[in-house]
């Protein structure tokens, strides 16, 4: 099957994966662009894992604040500081920090979640960052929005660790 530009333009703009990455994708998938997507997420899942171990040195700290009362500090690590300072790593730095304002976190990842509090994930409550819905797009995790930038930047990404505060409480340091 023969691929327009157009469609590959098009999923290109959706996913920003590369020009040849899409065109593979939308071969695969015979044109479908929903399943291309798919295909594109899937291999930047298999991409991150790969860069998993990988160190992350730089980054940048984001801060939120909501009306005044409620605030969210964030520090975020990549590989270098040419994709800390690209205004895709820094939106996304941006979006965690307004997640985490909004859903009040208190982990970063599953495995951090201690043994006497395991209970609450096997009843469905999302108390780590990194499972969450993402605010903007609910059909898709905090984990899935990171995937997607180590994909883009061929670099390892990680939430180092945050802090959120609300007018007369506490402030709450992810554990």
């Amino acid at each position: 099957m023969a691929i327009s530009i157009d469609l590959i333009k098009e999923l290109r703009s959706i996913t920003e994966a590369g020009t040849m990455d899409c065109k593979k994708a939308l071969e695969e998938s015979n044109g479908d662009l929903k399943k291309a997507i798919e295909i594109i997420r899937e291999k930047g899942a298999i991409k991150a894992a790969q860069k998993a171990e990988r160190v992350t040195t730089q980054g940048l700290v984001e801060a939120y604040v909501h009306g005044g009362r409620i605030g969210a500090m964030v520090e975020i690590n990549c590989e270098t500081d040419f994709v800390a300072k690209n205004d895709g790593f820094k939106e996304l730095a941006h979006n965690i920090a307004m997640q985490i304002a909004s859903m009040e976190p208190e982990y970063i990842n599953p495995e951090d979640v201690p043994a006497e509090r395991k209970e609450q994930l096997e009843e469905g409550q999302i108390i780590d960052l990194m499972s969450q819905p993402f605010i903007k797009d609910p059909s898709r995790t905090i984990k899935d929005i990171v995937v997607d930038c180590i994909a883009k930047y061929k670099e390892n990404i990680k939430v180092a660790r945050f802090v959120r505060y609300t007018i007369g409480g506490a402030a709450k340091e992810n554990k």
